[in-house]
């Protein structure tokens, strides 16, 4: 198969999310993938151009070695609301010439503005589109005033998708209520790679960072959102005298600094370890490093019904992990899983110091290893192939 992915986040930038997994192992198979992708988060970047030009990365990959993507990123312009109002005309253009040039067999689209226009085009051309929903997308736009409007055309792309497919139950509920056929939905969860977690990885880490054997370490990983419970977490630690506590967080993001200041202003420099990115193959030695994983969100209208990826990866490593209490992630993995649960990120500390005491966490650790130990990757991209295949003749 051909098949042409369009998304407004960056491919390079973020994840590795399931759309990285699932498409590199696709063309390690030999299917042909081009991905059309978005600067979203220009403003982070310092001494950036006004006017982006268009850009191809061949032979990309994030999360398989070996794995063959083209990665095409249209020109934008690199300022507030001409960034959307260019995206709707160079992404247009690069759809049409996509499917000029390439002749995709499938298009899946993770987006809201270039679905829409995908969804328009693929009609046009008899092309089957398979809408990816691992977020309630309209509530992801920063500019607020959008995020009606952009409900709108979220909406309308899920009535008019051959196919939504979710990540868990509860997206797939939303993505019912928002207008999708309940008879064209289907659920590909995230999957995991038992084998990547390695115990011996434990050690090396620890001691890189002077962390000793009776000492216990949280772990988080991923963007640091406002909305993370980052913050919380930390002001909580500054106020546990238990210096045998440690927070290792793995990633870079809007609360770097302030957590860095806290982390300053408290003497904590012993206690919270920040790391920014590291290559993805190295991701499982830190998360193996680490004794509890955390998930501290607050209980917002973002991460209402969204199972992030890192929980699998997490659970794949036996770590148990504590989380507020989203519906999503209860849904997802109930109560006697390996998933904990706090009120609020503010009380997430003090559920781990109860695990502590309880002498609870290898226990729980192998009840997440347990429940997601029948995710494999592998297998779950067979179902993805086969699920795309169905909209295409022959295959």
């Amino acid at each position: 198969m051909r098949i042409l992915v369009v998304q407004e986040s960056d491919w390079t930038e973020v994840g590795p999310h399931q759309s990285h997994h699932l498409m590199e192992r696709l063309s390690l198979r030999g299917h042909e993938i081009h991905v059309i992708d978005f600067e979203i988060r220009w403003r982070t970047h310092k001494n950036y151009a006004f006017f982006s030009r268009r850009k191809v990365i061949n032979n990309y990959h994030k999360a398989i070695e070996g794995g063959n993507i083209t990665v095409i990123r249209p020109a934008f312009i690199r300022a507030p609301l001409l960034d959307y109002a260019s995206l709707l005309v160079s992404h247009r253009e690069e759809i049409e010439k996509q499917v000029r040039e390439f002749h995709p067999d499938v298009i899946v689209g993770f987006g809201i503005l270039n679905a829409s226009m995908a969804i328009s085009i693929a009609k046009k051309h008899g092309i089957p589109f398979f809408y990816y929903i691992i977020d309630e997308l309209h509530r992801l736009l920063p500019e607020k005033p959008f995020q009606a409007v952009a409900r709108v055309v979220e909406s309308r792309n899920m009535e008019a998708a051959d196919m939504v497919i979710s990540i868990n139950e509860g997206l797939r509920e939303y993505t019912i209520q928002m207008g999708a056929d309940p008879e064209k939905t289907e659920v590909i969860r995230a999957g995991v790679d038992l084998e990547a977690f390695n115990p011996d990885d434990r050690e090396a880490i620890r001691a890189k960072y002077g962390i000793q054997d009776d000492e216990t370490v949280l772990f988080f990983m991923g963007w640091l959102y406002e909305f993370s419970g980052l913050k919380e977490v930390t002001l909580a630690l500054a106020k546990n005298l238990d210096s045998k506590i440690k927070l290792l967080i793995l990633g870079k993001g809007d609360l770097w600094d302030i957590l860095q200041t806290i982390r300053r202003d408290h003497g904590l420099e012993d206690r919270i370890i920040m790391e920014p990115w590291v290559p993805y193959p190295e991701v499982p030695k830190y998360i193996m490093a680490a004794d509890i994983c955390i998930l501290p969100a607050y209980r917002n209208e973002i991460m209402m019904n969204i199972v992030p990826i890192k929980m699998y990866e997490y659970m794949a490593a036996g770590k148990p992990v504590l989380a507020t209490s989203l519906p999503g992630l209860m849904k997802e993995f109930g109560e006697t899983n390996g998933v904990l649960y706090a009120e609020s990120s503010d009380a997430v500390l003090n559920r781990a110091m109860e695990l502590i005491e309880t002498g609870e966490i290898g226990p729980e650790g192998k009840r997440a290893r347990n429940f997601v130990k029948s995710l494999n990757w592998d297998e779950l991209t067979d179902v993805f192939q086969q699920t795309l295949s169905r909209g295409v003749p022959g295959e």
